[in-house]
């Protein structure tokens, strides 16, 4: 296992009502049915304040439970209050049977404050492609738009525009809505009403609370969640370089049987935007723990080694740290 890019799937803190939204969806294919996807999320994001750093970061990640507790402190003399929030990233609205568990992770987010549990806010946001016309010919834009408003001015309201989340209800129906609304924005979004294979939409998550900063101070974060983890029956030789699978892991994974292949899952997390901060990160660690039948393999890109501090743990610790590269994991079953 190389010491250069890391996994984990990382929930994203926003200061500010600006959302920013990220996504990372990566599907690895043996065969359609035994693929799954898996998304990054990231970690604490900030919209700059030379009042505010990140005093340290733990983190924690395994296949179970994505765990992050962090210290921020206010530089200033005076209290600052922020609006906090965590958005989840866009998940589209027709995925297949194999995609990753997405409901275990919306029901599973918690957030403690200075050891106190708080219940944040919930808000959903919908996004659509909208269409372009060059020469004549139709295509759909790379980048999506908000059409939460167009949503709920068709009648779908937020526990319907969660459905990619929760399934709770029939995408299908909900589609018919928008088929049926008669609302001029949408002919942006929707090419041909008569076909319903053509009808596609992401939805987001995003959870929000009022945070007090107080003078001076250091103020306690704690979040968990279970990570969205995706995979395969088959790590293709092409992917190692993106798990940084080095010899010695690929020695581990051929031990003992004839095949040069097997099952594995994989996870993602942002770490890019800790680098928001007002300073870099003072003390930050890293954990992550595979399971008892698994090879783990993961890049990291920084100054502090990967360290096995237990039979399925290794550990990374940085200090004055700047994440530049996000953090990607394999579990592989031996």
């Amino acid at each position: 296992m190389k010491n250069k890019h890391v996994d984990v799937v990382r929930a994203h803190f926003i200061f500010g009502m600006k959302l920013a939204c990220t996504l990372l969806l990566t599907i690895t294919a043996a065969q359609a049915n035994d693929s799954a996807g898996y998304i990054g999320t990231g970690g604490v994001t900030y919209l700059k304040n030379k009042n505010i750093s990140m005093h340290s970061e733990d983190l924690y990640i395994s296949k179970e439970q994505i765990r992050v507790n962090y210290e921020f402190k206010n530089l200033s003399n005076k209290d600052i209050t922020e609006t906090i929030l965590f958005p989840m990233p866009a998940i589209p609205s027709f995925t297949d049977s194999d995609y990753a568990d997405t409901n275990a992770t919306y029901d599973s987010f918690q957030v403690w404050v200075n050891d106190k549990p708080i219940i944040p806010q919930l808000h959903v946001r919908t996004f659509m492609r909208p269409i372009i016309i060059k020469d004549s010919d139709k295509t759909y834009a790379d980048t999506s738009v908000d059409t939460t408003e167009i949503f709920k001015a068709c009648g779908i309201n937020q526990a319907e525009m969660m459905t990619p989340w929760t399934y709770q209800f029939d995408t299908e129906v909900i589609n018919q809505q928008l088929l049926d609304c008669n609302n001029k924005k949408l002919d942006q979004f929707i090419d041909d009403k008569d076909d319903h294979s053509y009808i596609f939409w992401d939805s987001q998550i995003i959870y929000s609370w009022e945070q007090t900063f107080k003078a001076n101070t250091v103020t306690k974060i704690k979040h968990t969640y279970t990570p969205l983890v995706g995979g395969s029956v088959y790590l293709d030789e092409e992917q190692y370089a993106d798990f940084c699978v080095d010899k010695s892991t690929q020695r581990g994974l051929n031990k003992g049987s004839a095949r040069s292949y097997h099952p594995y899952q994989a996870l993602s997390y942002i770490l890019t935007t800790g680098a928001n901060w007002a300073k870099p990160i003072t003390n930050f660690k890293l954990t992550v723990e595979r399971g008892p039948n698994e090879l783990v393999s993961f890049c990291w890109k920084g100054k502090g080694k990967v360290k096995k501090i237990g039979p399925t743990t290794f550990e990374i610790k940085e200090s004055n740290f700047v994440p530049t590269q996000d953090f990607d994991v394999a579990f592989i079953m031996k």
